[in-house]
């Protein structure tokens, strides 16, 4: 018999021989691969707990119990370059907010409303300015500024995102954007403090208010941007020659002193043909200061940017050391504004519906978010880029994957955060039974802490009433009734003590007397009344 073999019969023994290879590694595979793990766990622990500390990699744990690990990579940074480091997006500090202050509604004595009911959420801010910018939603979208931040597409994306919600969106300190304006619903144009910062008569045109800005929760005074992060059509729209470094200034251009102010301000009202002049300002401890200036130029609103808030570059010791928080500028500067017709702006850490609705409660007329916007422009898209680059980078100016942003999309998440908030805040308001924000007080609110409520006048919450029978049923003892039962306890307590001075007196009188089981009357009802007036002193 012939055996004939095909061509490819020789391949049958080495694929047998693989198929065999390729079981063995499956049914080997765990074992191999818990050993090489327990082996590098035990060899590792040894080292931990056997090395002196000078060869252990333990060293840093107890540094680490001292300062973060962000404080780490920021040494690290600095011994690296040996220059002020830039921090994006503001501070990790926690500072105090508005967790302590809880929406207070009424139950039986006030209904909420409808779920059909439509809640009023416009604003009107400048209400003294000939053309005031009123927009349909408390929430705007904060100053990122083009080159100095942000891209072209990432500035197009939130214009979009603001016509869309029918509010406004700010410029930013950066140069004027020749497309902002036309995408944009509302537009707020920065006069800032860098070289082209005193716009022309047809930026100004373009605005519907104009903000001057003089700080920011998160930095102010000077600051540099070298011209390699500048490059572009930012740099050749900002008029700074290639090369060139962009570097701010103290104050916008045209004014070099505090006395400048007046005729500034003069001119600037005389350019803005009638929309509102806004002051922004980091919010600092001296803040009734600053208002008392603003106040007198004549600034139809202001704008208080507290700790917290976001950058899109500057120093830590900026974001983490300067300002004071959001919650206490905000309550400083409504009373402080409460007899003017200044519209008040607030900003810097602002994340939540509630935030922003219990800083409408306490006088807010809008609220500036820039974290919020900032992130939801990259939503469906960080696939682009991560995991070997941050989200961010879709959206800053100086990175080269900016032109994958797609705007479109961009543009549809803003507006969808932005609206779910605001759906949010209306849910609140008919639970509380208001249809406007005009409706909505400090009122609404009640502190769950003393220093909460110190700070911004609420009423602190109480502890449970006693129960007050009355017929057979229970009511709550009101503050006319409390105050009515502790005028009655010292008008016994006044009593009792008189009484005691008038026994006293009388046993004195009558000691001499012959007629001992008087006397031992007498002092028998006087320890009586003793105990009693004990009985009244002791605490309850």
């Amino acid at each position: 018999m012939h055996i004939i073999i095909t061509n490819y019969q020789w391949l049958l023994v080495p694929v047998s021989i693989l198929a065999l290879v390729f079981l063995a590694a499956i049914f080997l595979a765990k074992p191999i691969t818990r050993y090489i793990v327990k082996r590098v766990t035990n060899d590792t622990i040894s080292k931990l707990l056997t090395e002196t500390y000078d060869q252990n990699l333990a060293e840093l744990l107890p540094s680490l119990t001292r300062f973060s690990t962000l404080n780490l990579i920021e040494l690290s940074l600095r011994a690296e370059a040996g220059a002020v480091i830039g921090r994006p997006l503001g501070s990790p500090k926690h500072f105090p907010d508005y967790d302590n202050l809880m929406f207070s509604p009424r139950q039986m004595t006030m209904f909420s409303l409808p779920q059909s009911t439509q809640i009023d959420m416009r604003v009107t801010l400048g209400s003294k300015a000939k053309k005031p910018l009123c927009i349909k939603i408390p929430l705007m979208i904060g100053g990122m500024a083009y080159g100095l931040g942000l891209s072209e597409e990432a500035k197009i994306a939130l214009a979009r995102a603001s016509k869309a919600l029918q509010t406004a969106t700010n410029s930013g300190e950066g140069p004027f954007l020749p497309e902002e304006p036309g995408e944009s619903g509302r537009y707020v144009l920065q006069i800032c403090r860098w070289s082209w910062g005193d716009r022309t008569d047809k930026q100004i045109a373009a605005a519907d208010m104009l903000e001057v800005q003089m700080g920011q929760g998160a930095d102010m005074g000077t600051s540099r941007i070298e011209a390699a992060d500048f490059a572009g059509r930012a740099q050749v729209l900002a008029g700074v020659a290639p090369g060139e470094a962009a570097i701010s200034r103290p104050a916008p251009p045209g004014v070099q002193s505090p006395k400048d102010w007046p005729g500034f301000m003069n001119q600037l009202r005389n350019r803005a043909k009638g929309i509102p002049i806004a002051l922004k300002i980091m919010a600092t401890d001296r803040l009734e200061q600053e208002l008392a200036v603003a106040v007198e130029l004549g600034f139809d609103a202001v704008v208080i940017d507290g700790a917290g808030g976001g950058a899109h570059a500057t120093a830590p010791i900026m974001q983490d050391d300067f300002a004071i928080p959001s919650l206490y500028s905000l309550v400083r500067a409504k009373r402080y504004l409460k007899d003017t017709q200044i519209s008040l702006i607030v900003s810097g850490h602002y994340f939540t519906p509630g935030q922003c609705l219990k800083a409408l409660a306490l006088g807010a007329d809008a609220i500036y978010l820039g974290t919020i916007p900032l992130f939801a422009l990259t939503h469906k898209q960080v696939t682009k880029v991560t995991p070997w680059e941050p989200p961010t980078t879709l959206v800053y100016y100086n990175s080269p994957t900016k032109t994958q942003l797609n705007v479109d999309q961009a543009a549809t998440n803003v507006t969808n955060v932005l609206a779910s908030m605001i759906l949010e805040m209306e849910a609140a308001m008919r639970a509380l039974g208001k249809s406007s924000l005009k409706e909505l007080g400090p009122d609404d609110l009640v502190a769950m802490d003393t220093l909460t409520a110190d700070v911004t006048g609420v009423k602190q919450v109480s502890l449970a009433p006693r129960p007050n029978y009355q017929n057979g049923r229970q009511s709550i003892i009101s503050d006319e009734q409390c105050q009515d039962s502790l005028e009655h306890l010292n008008n016994t307590l006044r009593y009792s003590h008189g009484l005691t001075k008038l026994m006293e007196d009388t046993l004195a009188e009558i000691s001499p007397c012959q007629d001992l089981s008087r006397v031992r009357q007498l002092k028998a009802d006087y320890n009586a009344l003793v105990k009693q007036k004990s009985d009244l002193d002791a605490p309850t």
